[in-house]
């Protein structure tokens, strides 16, 4: 039982109010970015960008705690940051595929998937304790997705202004008497 115990208070590398607070500022930030997107009435929304975020910060966090784990010896194992950028990129890009979708002879969900893909890079960015790089990354996305979508519709060429146009005006269409 004592080993059972001991295994559950298991050191980490990192102080755990270090990796809570890596967490919670990757779910922060999925949620900035998830409550746009859910503003906007898009898929992937709130939990999505919050489940995103915290899978790459934990997934940050556990590249940094497995090559300072004595079990796996420190002299035999090399650390390659860039094979967590690929498994996060990958694992989120398949998800981000999933929001694409071809209808009606035009591509819809490509800013909801390529929020998705950066949300997983803020997450890691968070995970490995780069604050800054996530803290901008997600200022940059919001920019991008709100401020920029404002300016779209203003000049008349968002891609939702012009759907919510051609609904209302089907709308218009079924409600008048034949």
């Amino acid at each position: 039982m004592g080993a059972l115990a001991e295994e559950f208070a298991h050191p980490t590398f990192l102080a755990f109010p270090v990796i809570a607070a890596r967490l919670l500022f990757a779910a922060v930030l999925g949620a900035l970015i998830g409550f746009e997107r859910e503003w906007r009435k898009r898929p992937a929304g709130l939990r999505t960008h919050i489940l995103i975020c915290v899978a790459a910060a934990t997934f940050g966090v556990l590249t940094i705690e497995i090559v300072h784990t004595p079990v796996f010896g420190r002299e035999a194992v090399v650390a390659d940051p860039i094979r967590a950028v690929e498994a996060v990129t990958a694992g989120v890009a398949f998800l981000a595929a999933g929001t694409i979708l071809f209808a009606r002879g035009e591509v819809q969900g490509l800013t909801t998937g390529a929020g998705m893909w950066l949300a997983g890079a803020v997450g890691l960015s968070c995970g490995l304790g780069l604050w800054q790089i996530a803290g901008f990354g997600t200022l940059l996305i919001l920019v991008v997705m709100g401020l920029l979508h404002t300016f779209e519709v203003k000049l008349g060429i968002a891609a939702d202004k012009k759907d919510d146009e051609e609904r209302d005006g089907q709308r218009s269409k079924d409600k008048s008497p034949k």
